[in-house]
């Protein structure tokens, strides 16, 4: 068997100890031993999307955040929705990799958390099928904060179960590619 499949995990949320941080967190740990996650944590440090900055490599902050994205077999993005819709943070930093074919056929997995979280879900998996990634799987969890404990354990055995078959069938994605 080869070396682990390294996947890139983003937070949509700009929040330390956010809902979103504590289920990445919490996949990284229960498939440690499968893939490689690294949590991407600098989305607040992402300038405001400018196509006039978008020469050669971008500002230094994009240019790493590209980085990482190249070298992931795969990125799992774990998002809040605000206002009905995608946190700006996160769409800006979508949108510093339109000028790229980074996510052109790179397997990506989206699991939206929130309250609600309908419709940023579906804003998610739009931009993500418009910039040409491959959604292997997704998940809403609504009412994160009834099912995750504060000290970010998944205590509802349905939202556990929802998240290995998406890790699950994203892994047996990265397989494939």
């Amino acid at each position: 068997m080869g070396s682990r499949k390294k996947i890139l995990a983003i937070s949509g949320s700009t929040r330390a100890d956010s809902v979103n941080v504590h289920i990445l967190t919490a996949i990284a740990a229960m498939y440690s031993g499968e893939v490689a996650i690294t949590l991407y944590t600098g989305i607040d440090q992402l300038p405001h999307f400018n196509p006039d900055l978008d020469t050669g490599n971008g500002p230094a902050t994009v240019a790493d955040f590209r980085k990482q994205i190249l070298e992931a077999d795969g990125v799992l993005i774990c998002t809040p929705e605000y206002i009905y819709s995608l946190p700006g943070s996160l769409k800006n930093a979508i949108e510093w990799t339109v000028s790229t074919i980074l996510f052109t056929d790179k397997p990506v997995a989206l699991i939206t958390a929130s309250s609600s979280g309908q419709k940023a879900h579906e804003a998610l998996a739009l931009l993500m099928s418009t910039i040409g990634a491959k959604i292997s799987a997704s998940l809403l969890i609504s009412a994160p904060k009834t099912k995750i404990s504060a000290a970010g354990q998944i205590t509802d055995e349905a939202t556990l179960s929802g998240i290995r078959q998406l890790m699950d069938t994203f892994i047996r994605t990265l397989s494939e590619n």
